[in-house]
């Protein structure tokens, strides 16, 4: 679209871990596909440990689950005023529609952010300029302003299809894509920030895998719930931790972490027992436990632990 208005475009792709885009790791395919068929370069920039402190104290606040929109919004905008500035750019363009998110879209939300940014007037949004105020860009005539567009709230039809017409056929999450308006996921993170507040990327990484029981403060069992899931949680190294599988069985690969995990290890067993292949849930079941620290293995053996007795410290 911008390419009609002669102006020169570069794009910038923001990876993150919470993003569910291009999979668990935020990968950049989908981004750099985009960029190569519209024939512009790509940058892309890592959502890193400063914004992992954002994620702990939004200044903003949050939506409805342990989402952080409007200061991520600011951040990016930060990142790529940066961006701007370092490649000699003139101004930014996105393509948000304003309304069409609750938290980050409202018209007077998007000019505070653009403020807050360091980037009042240079933000031109081409899908929803004539529902914006006139941009630096559109008043030096950059761009023409009567070619631009006018869409607002939450439906996506418009857009697509104009974005069809323009020979764009694939799309990366349109109405979503963010770990952290996700129930399950922020209720993780919400666990973290209580019992760990100086948590950084690796533990949340880590936060994506298996399922997650916070037996008591200072201990937390993270059980596998497939084989590739076991291979990942095996990777993982936290302090004063143990693992544990089945001795006899086919079944998950489990951490117990935290400074209290050792007296929470037989109830560990037992839930780890009742996500194995356990044939007969009324008879002891061998565990192996290992230290992690230290190397040591010793075996439990405990009766299968009933969903009743757990299902409490689900997270």
């Amino acid at each position: 679209m911008m390419k009609e208005h002669n102006i020169d475009v570069e794009a910038v792709h923001f990876t993150s871990l919470f993003c569910t885009c291009g999979g668990k790791g935020g990968g950049c395919v989908p981004a750099s596909k985009v960029a190569e068929a519209a024939g512009i370069k790509l940058h892309i920039i890592a959502k890193g440990e400063d914004y992992i402190e954002i994620v702990k104290k939004p200044a903003h606040g949050r939506g409805s689950n342990m989402n952080v929109c409007i200061d991520c919004r600011i951040y990016a905008f930060r990142k790529a005023k940066e961006l701007m500035e370092n490649i000699g750019a003139s101004f930014i363009i996105t393509g948000e529609v304003v309304d069409q998110r609750p938290m980050s879209q409202h018209k007077k939300t998007m000019l505070l952010i653009e403020k807050e940014a360091g980037l009042s007037n240079l933000v031109l949004r081409p899908l929803s300029a004539l529902s914006m105020p006139e941009t630096v860009p559109e008043k030096e005539g950059w761009v023409d302003r009567v070619k631009l567009k006018n869409i607002s709230g939450r439906g996506r039809k418009e857009q697509m299809s104009f974005a069809a017409n323009k020979g764009m056929k694939d799309f990366s999450c349109p109405a979503g894509g963010c770990l952290l308006t996700d129930p399950q996921f922020s209720r993780r993170i919400k666990d973290l920030l209580e019992n760990k507040p100086e948590f950084d990327s690796k533990d949340v990484a880590f936060l994506k895998y298996g399922r997650h029981f916070r037996l008591e403060k200072e201990a937390k069992l993270v059980v596998g719930r497939n084989k590739a899931e076991n291979e990942i949680l095996e990777q993982f190294k936290a302090e004063k931790s143990y693992t544990l599988w089945l001795e006899d069985f086919n079944g998950p690969f489990s951490i117990m972490a935290g400074a209290n995990a050792k007296k929470q290890l037989e109830f560990a067993a037992g839930i780890t027992a009742r996500y194995g292949d356990v044939p007969d849930k009324t008879q002891k079941v061998k565990v192996r436990v290992q230290n992690k620290a230290t190397g040591e293995e010793s075996i439990l053996e405990v009766m299968t632990a009933k969903d009743s007795d757990f299902a409490v410290f689900l997270l």
